[in-house]
């Protein structure tokens, strides 16, 4: 098994996957990490469980506004983990994190309440795994980068495309062979018919839910059935549309194979065009060109129609001289200019490794493999203290990105972000919008970055 010296030496990027499930396996000596989970649902719980499977860990608390959602997690921990123990319940993060008794913490909620809980469990002493988008509006990113800087925490971001086995071959035998030649353009799109779009009644909220804190922060909608089964994605009060959902996916796994950066400019429009039946606030159609030098990234979704490549509905495409790059979560294709080998990979899939997968509910098991390497990543960083390859400062490039997509479809104007003046460039209105107001009595953490 490869020892710890001559894993710093190597560095997590470099470790095979084999390797890195060897190396987190007896990290720190044997070490036990303590976690506490926020935000019991669905990718919540698919996180947790699938860190168990790499890493001896003991969940000793976990987080939810929703008691049903947060008994049946601690249900189903006792049942997973290997002590048996059921964690320490609470409905209120702050709490949970008191005790700063906590190594890592993994941040499920939906994409409004990620900012503040992750800020805190840096400060609380923990590290951190974060969903994606990791911020409801850009300053929230800024914030959340400068705390995790300031604490010295390591902090991995859900965006585990970067750790998808048949992605990473990808990367490294496609792109990084020079297989695709010069690089003069990229597509990246999302299809599928996801967009909640009903009209639920008004209704008072169960007993079982703190529906005042699941609002927290955001504006407060009148309740129309339980938000946190997906039904809050569809409303920008909360979330960032399929933008935000879906594109900073592809976008941050195209930034990652290519090594691009911030974007120069970015413009976008679209809007509801299809669907306008319904409750829903977000796009349905949606255009947006990422500018970089020599190439741009230009995004479309629909939740309408059908796909124009049947095969790959939510992929990317990278576009060069010698070939094209076809990529998705279930595989890749590089399809070559002339008489070069075409080349096919797919989905990696480990339901012998790891049969409970299997019967778990709602698992996406094409996602599971990528999922474990994440947390291998993660845990590699945590014991060499250096950066995981999903960053928490390379997910706020990506989210942002996203969020000021939106903001230039809704101000039918390029937008140019200054991420050291953490301004739009030549554009107040534009500027105002990079921090959404928040409801009281929570306060939005740029305010203390400001202050500074």
């Amino acid at each position: 098994m490869i020892n710890r010296r001559e894993a710093l030496k190597v560095g997590a990027a470099g470790l095979t996957t084999s390797m890195l499930g060897a190396y987190a396996a007896g990290a720190a000596d044997g070490k036990t990490y303590r976690v506490g989970l926020i935000g019991c649902g669905w990718y919540g719980k698919s996180d947790l469980f699938r860190l168990i499977q790499v890493a001896p860990v003991e969940v000793v608390a976990l987080c939810d506004v929703d008691k049903h959602q947060l008994q049946g997690a601690a249900e189903m921990v006792a049942k997973r983990q290997k002590s048996g123990k059921t964690p320490r319940l609470y409905g209120d993060y702050r709490e949970l994190l008191k005790e700063k008794d906590l190594d890592i913490v993994l941040v499920g909620t939906p994409d409004h309440w990620h900012a503040l809980p992750m800020i805190a469990a840096v400060e609380s002493g923990a590290d951190v795994y974060v969903q994606k988008p990791i911020s409801h509006d850009v300053l929230e990113g800024e914030a959340m980068v400068a705390a995790a800087r300031k604490h010295n925490r390591v902090v991995q971001v859900g965006t585990q495309r970067k750790s998808t086995p048949h992605l990473v071959d990808a990367k490294k035998n496609v792109v990084e062979a020079g297989l695709l030649g010069k690089i003069g353009h990229v597509e990246v799109c999302c299809y599928f018919p996801m967009r909640a779009n009903g009209n639920p009644p008004v209704t008072v909220p169960p007993d079982f839910l703190d529906y005042e804190m699941w609002t927290g922060p955001a504006a407060l909608r009148p309740y129309d059935g339980l938000p946190h089964v997906r039904w809050w994605r569809t409303f920008n009060e909360y979330g960032n549309g399929i933008m935000g959902d879906m594109c900073v996916h592809m976008l941050d796994t195209v930034r990652w194979m290519l090594g691009l950066g911030w974007p120069t400019k970015i413009t976008s429009s679209g809007g509801i065009l299809v669907q306008k039946e319904g409750k829903s606030n977000i796009a349905d159609t949606q255009v947006a060109t990422f500018e970089y030098p020599g190439l741009n990234v230009v995004w479309q979704h629909r939740s309408w129609g059908t796909s124009p490549d049947p095969d790959y509905p939510w992929a990317l495409f990278i576009y060069g001289e010698k070939g094209t790059l076809k990529a998705s979560t279930m595989r890749y294709d590089f399809v070559p200019q002339g008489e070069g080998k075409a080349i096919r990979k797919d989905c990696v899939f480990e339901r012998e490794q790891y049969p409970e997968d299997v019967n778990e509910p709602e698992i996406e098991l094409n996602a599971a493999p990528a999922t474990r390497a994440h947390m291998k990543d993660f845990l590699a960083a945590i014991e060499s203290r250096g950066k995981p390859v999903a960053d928490i400062e390379e997910g706020h490039i990506s989210t942002a990105s996203c969020i000021l997509a939106n903001l230039a479809m809704k101000l039918s104007r390029p937008v140019v972000y200054d991420p050291t003046k953490r301004i739009v460039v030549g554009d107040d209105e534009a500027t105002a919008l990079l921090k959404l107001p928040y409801r009281g009595p929570w306060q939005h953490p740029a305010d203390s970055l400001a202050a500074k």
